[in-house]
């Protein structure tokens, strides 16, 4: 089995354009149109089991729309969606009950679109609900390069966030910080963020960062954190298993990794 634990389309009427907005400012090449029908099939011609999808509330009013079509789009042709919230959504709380309600695993949240540090009081009250609510989340970490700076989750404050959040947590946090802990802030990453209770997911940066560095983090993080993930459509779904695959780890370590703890964090069977 592989569950990539990071994608993104968006609907079609849009999927294009977007694609190609997202490409000029970022200067890469996208390895999908975007659309829904097209991660599908790359699921089916790369053997992916399941992605998940994390869509992105980047204004508050969005927040039922975005949330209605994830719920849409969820368990159907191995697509499970996370739901999203804005930290200036009213009534955060009641609103991430109502995600938990409509049987969405988690939220995305992405403090560069949003405009938000991850340190701030906001974030921090979402996150704790989510834990109370058992719901991962996935942050965007490190660096978009697609958009300017400020970093919203540079690792530092990532870190100073976390030990707010989990100071009383006895659980496994299910929260996932993307980009192998913080995107082109891999040096920090080992420094402040490695060995604690978060998930790094693998999406896009193992593409551009040094495999001796990425393999360091792994062995020291644990495999038993790390989840498979792409990026897609910014990533080619089977290049990126393959690549994986290809690590010096044990079958039993590269499961792990591939879909083992993603099916316990989503509760699916194995």
């Amino acid at each position: 089995m592989i569950i990539d634990f990071h994608t993104h389309t968006f609907p079609d009427a849009i999927a294009q354009k977007t694609i190609q907005h997202m490409e000029q400012i970022s200067h890469s090449k996208a390895h999908l149109t975007g659309s829904l029908s097209a991660l599908k099939q790359s699921m089916i011609d790369n053997n992916i089991d399941y992605s998940v999808l994390l869509p992105v509330v980047t204004k508050p009013s969005q927040f039922d729309t975005i949330n209605q079509v994830a719920a849409n789009y969820n368990n159907k042709d191995g697509i499970i969606s996370f739901g999203g919230i804005h930290p200036d959504n009213d009534h955060a709380d009641q609103k991430l009950e109502y995600i938990k309600s409509l049987g969405l695993k988690g939220i995305k949240l992405h403090p560069d679109y949003q405009g938000t540090f991850i340190d701030d009081p906001k974030y921090i009250s979402i996150i704790k609900k989510c834990i109370e609510l058992d719901l991962c989340v996935v942050i965007h970490a490190g660096l978009d390069i697609g958009l300017p700076t400020p970093i919203h989750c540079p690792v530092d404050r990532a870190y100073l966030a976390l030990e707010e959040i989990l100071k009383n947590c006895n659980k496994d946090s299910k929260i996932v910080l993307a980009h192998v802990g913080g995107h082109l802030q891999w040096e920090l990453v080992e420094t402040l963020l490695v060995g604690k209770n978060v998930y790094f997911d693998l999406a896009y940066s193992p593409t551009v960062m040094n495999r001796d560095t990425l393999i360091r983090i792994i062995q020291n993080h644990g495999t038993d954190h790390i989840l498979f993930a792409t990026d897609s459509p910014w990533s080619h779904q089977g290049d990126a298993a393959n690549y994986i695959k290809d690590l010096p780890f044990t079958q039993n370590e590269l499961d792990e990794i591939l879909y083992k703890n993603a099916a316990n964090l989503l509760g699916l069977s194995q």
